[in-house]
C-alpha cells in the first residue's frame, strides 16, 4: 500500500487510543468493561510488576477489552475502526511500540496526565491534552447516526490519513454515558 500524503502519524494515533481508551472506562464512560486501568489507581495496582513499562501494560489491556466491546456492538466487514485499522497500519503500529517501550519514562507525563482524566466527555480530554481540532469536533457533529444509534459511518472510504484518524477518535464523542457509538470507515475498493 502506499501511504498517503498526511499518513496517520503513530505516535499521535496511540495517543489517541490511549485518550478514548481512559474515557471508554467504567469509572468515566462506561463503554467497556474495565475500572480506571490508565487511572493513578490502574498505574499504582501494575508499576509494582513492571515499574518501566506499566503504563504500556494497562494500555494494552484496555485496547484489547476496547477492539473487543466494539466488534461486539458494530462490526462491518470490509471497515476500519480505531481498534482495527488496515492490516499494515497495524503492523507498523505494533513495530513502533518497541521503540516507545524502549523510551518508556519519555511518556510518564502524557500517561500521568490521561491518568487524572475524570471526564466522561471525551472532546473534553482530548482538548485539555492538546489533541483536539475543533474543526474536527464540527465535523465529527454533523455525522448522521446509523438507525439504532450503535454507529458511525465516516463520510469518505479509509485513507490512512490524519483526518481519518482524528473522525475515527472522535466519533465516539457521539455515545452517551453507558453507551457507546463505534466509529467507522468502509476500506477503499
Amino acid at each position: 500500500m502506499v501511504i498517503p500524503q498526511h499518513a496517520v502519524d503513530l505516535e499521535r494515533l496511540f495517543r489517541l487510543r490511549v485518550v478514548v481508551a481512559r474515557v471508554g472506562e467504567m469509572d468515566l464512560a462506561q463503554w467497556w468493561n474495565t475500572r480506571g486501568q490508565l487511572s493513578r489507581l490502574g498505574a499504582a495496582a501494575v508499576r509494582r510488576g513492571l515499574p518501566r513499562t506499566h503504563w504500556f501494560a494497562q494500555a494494552r489491556s484496555v485496547f484489547a477489552v476496547a477492539a473487543h466491546r466494539c466488534d461486539e456492538v458494530f462490526n462491518p466487514p470490509g471497515s476500519v475502526t480505531l481498534w482495527r485499522l488496515p492490516e499494515d497500519l497495524e503492523e507498523r503500529f505494533d513495530a513502533r511500540w518497541e521503540h516507545w517501550l524502549d523510551n518508556a519514562r519519555d511518556w510518564d507525563d502524557f500517561f500521568e496526565r490521561v491518568a487524572a482524566v475524570e471526564t466522561p466527555d471525551l472532546a473534553g480530554a482530548l482538548r485539555a491534552l492538546g489533541l483536539l481540532d475543533e474543526e474536527v469536533v464540527a465535523a465529527a457533529e454533523r455525522l448522521p447516526l446509523a438507525p439504532g444509534a450503535r454507529s458511525l459511518q465516516l463520510p469518505t472510504d479509509f485513507s490512512g490519513t490524519e483526518a481519518d484518524a482524528d473522525l475515527l477518535t472522535l466519533g465516539f464523542s457521539r455515545g452517551s454515558k453507558g453507551s457507546v457509538v463505534v466509529p467507522y470507515a468502509r476500506l477503499g475498493g
